[in-house]
């Protein structure tokens, strides 16, 4: 079984034993709060029923995010999570305003009659404890899991144990002769749950227009790219998130005269060291550079390969073909530097090495975009 399903078993566990418990709960605190004329109680089991809706939201995203990744969706299917959060969010928001607005209005009706049941004061009581250890339970496998998705369910599961304990305090308060505190306890309720709706909402919203992880954790991931033996430097470090997963671009730079192997061999191991980290990088690019290309001047006006090797060809006409193209070609600063290697039994005497540097710099000396031409002699 691949990683991915594992984490989707796991994830479809958690949320069962909660989807159990929220019916559970639910069903009885309705029934109970019915029966005792609370609307404190009828409104927490309505709140303990949306966890169950939510429950199957979370049932339904985890299969399908889960998904391996494929032609069409080469970054896999994580915002399925992201996007089904922002609509728990919406869910969360609908229904606090449903029960803020019918709580409101029975405070100005005198005809409700409240009536004390231990049996309601019970229930609350046990809502609370069950509520606060499927919080337990669920935050505790989605830091396991890193799934977002799963820890905003269990926040959903503890405001439903707060909103209990609210109700508690309502059915005391019917006790105590002050009949309107259900009705405020209702009201305080809804807009426990509208907190949690729109905070939901934001995060997943932030989520899904690619914002940057927190700067506290870039720093991090900036201080343990740099220290990476043969990294230089690093600029436009880019990461966002999906679905509890954290996504890294960054540009490094390395020493311009580098073989590109070894360029590339520096930008694995930056991409393993993040990597290797337990916060939930699942996803690294590294762009190699010579140079820091946003404060000097670009090179993407430059001639390739083969029209340089051309020109150079030209002025160089009394070398042979194959001596120029083994030339070395470093684009930095907006210009070209070239090393040219050159068989040592081309010059009549050794003496001449430098006289003949000098000359094939300058005859190519016209070609405005070369930088500086180093000559070497190999045996």
């Amino acid at each position: 079984m691949s990683t991915q399903q594992q984490r989707y078993q796991e994830v479809r566990k958690v949320t069962l034993i909660g989807s159990a418990l929220d019916f559970s709960l639910g069903t009885a605190k309705i029934v109970i709060g019915w029966m005792a004329n609370s609307q404190a109680l009828v409104a927490d089991g309505v709140h303990s029923l949306s966890d169950l809706l939510t429950d199957f939201m979370v049932l339904y995203a985890a299969k399908h995010s889960h998904k391996e990744a494929d032609n069409e969706h080469p970054y896999g299917h994580g915002r399925i999570e992201t996007l089904t959060t922002a609509s728990l969010g919406l869910v969360l928001v609908a229904i606090a305003f449903g029960i803020g607005y019918h709580s409101i209005q029975r405070l100005d009706d005198n005809e409700a009659v409240m009536e004390f049941s231990v049996l309601a004061f019970s229930i609350a009581l046990i809502s609370v404890l069950t509520k606060e250890w499927i919080y337990r339970y669920t935050v505790s496998a989605a830091r396991r899991l890193r799934s977002d998705m799963l820890m905003a369910n269990a926040w959903h599961s503890r405001s439903d144990a707060f909103s209990s304990m609210v109700v508690l305090v309502g059915i005391v308060g019917v006790a105590l002769g002050h009949a309107y505190l259900d009705a405020i306890a209702a009201v305080i309720v809804a807009a426990m749950i509208a907190k949690i709706g729109i905070d939901l909402l934001r995060s997943s919203t932030q989520e899904l227009i690619d914002s940057a992880l927190e700067p506290e954790k870039v720093a991090l991931l900036r201080q343990q790219i740099v220290a990476v033996n043969g990294v230089r430097s690093i600029h436009m470090l880019r990461t966002r998130k999906s679905a509890g997963n954290i996504l890294v671009d960054v540009h490094i730079q390395v020493d311009p005269r580098l073989s590109v192997s070894e360029g590339h061999r520096i930008g694995d191991v930056v991409r393993q060291s993040l990597l290797n980290q337990e916060d939930g990088i699942t996803d690294v690019t590294i762009h190699i550079d010579p140079e820091n290309d946003e404060t000097i001047d670009h090179c993407d006006q430059l001639p390739l390969r083969e029209h340089v090797i051309q020109a150079l060809k030209q002025q160089w006409a009394d070398l042979p073909v194959a001596a120029i193209e083994k030339v070395t070609l470093h684009y930095l600063s907006g210009g070209i530097d070239v090393e040219l290697d050159l068989p040592i039994e081309i010059l009549p005497n050794i003496l001449d090495a430098k006289k003949q540097a000098d000359t094939l710099k300058q005859a190519a000396a016209t070609l405005t975009y070369i930088r500086e031409i180093q000559v070497r002699f190999k045996p």
